[in-house]
């Protein structure tokens, strides 16, 4: 799933270069980043995932980093 995920991200971010498929890349980005999310909050509430041992501020800081991100891709709207 990372590496799926991992790829999606180069592919929409690849698109967003392309003035015919921007927006549709963006919004794409934006739905990706919503649905990663959720997954933020849940390694941050369960600490005994395999990310026991990163740091909760970290885990914390990344909620905040994800709302940036989402602002940022809507910019491409």
């Amino acid at each position: 799933m990372i590496a799926l995920s991992g790829a999606a991200e180069v592919i929409l971010g690849s698109a967003l270069f392309f003035q015919p498929v921007r927006a549709l890349a963006a919004w794409a980005i934006i739905l990706m980043l919503l649905v990663f999310y959720s997954v933020h909050i849940y390694m941050w509430q369960n600490r005994k995932t395999v990310f026991a041992k990163v740091p909760p501020a970290i885990l914390i800081g990344r909620l905040p980093l994800q709302l940036v991100l989402i602002y940022w891709a809507y910019l491409y709207t």
